[in-house]
């Protein structure tokens, strides 16, 4: 269910031209979600298109947003529950490095 779930998200995220979109499983580690979407937007604009497109898509399925930040358009977070999914412009995505976080600090907790 939560892989359909997954895919279905990547696939549209990839669908409105998201790039280097990759899902990270910390289902095993004491993260508060199970799983980490990280997508890169071509513009801030673009998070921004992502973001309906998400909502547009994924509320008629039942996901339910239990909160979205959307205060900047570098960097947009949704939180779906169990799924975090995170927009980026390029420039964020680099600066923040959240894939190389997230690896590190759960490898720790291994």
């Amino acid at each position: 269910m939560k892989e359909e779930r997954i895919k279905f998200i990547i696939d549209k995220l990839s669908e409105k031209k998201a790039e280097h979109v990759e899902c990270i499983d910390v289902s095993n580690k004491d993260y508060i979600v199970d799983y980490v979407i990280i997508a890169t937007a071509m513009a801030g604009r673009h998070t921004y298109a992502l973001l309906d497109m998400l909502k547009t898509e994924l509320k008629p399925r039942g996901e339910e947003f239990y909160a979205v930040d959307e205060e900047s358009e570098d960097w947009v977070v949704i939180d779906l529950g169990d799924i975090m999914i995170h927009l980026f412009t390029e420039s964020h995505r680099k600066k923040f490095n959240l894939e190389e976080f997230l690896k590190q600090d759960l490898a720790k907790q291994e």
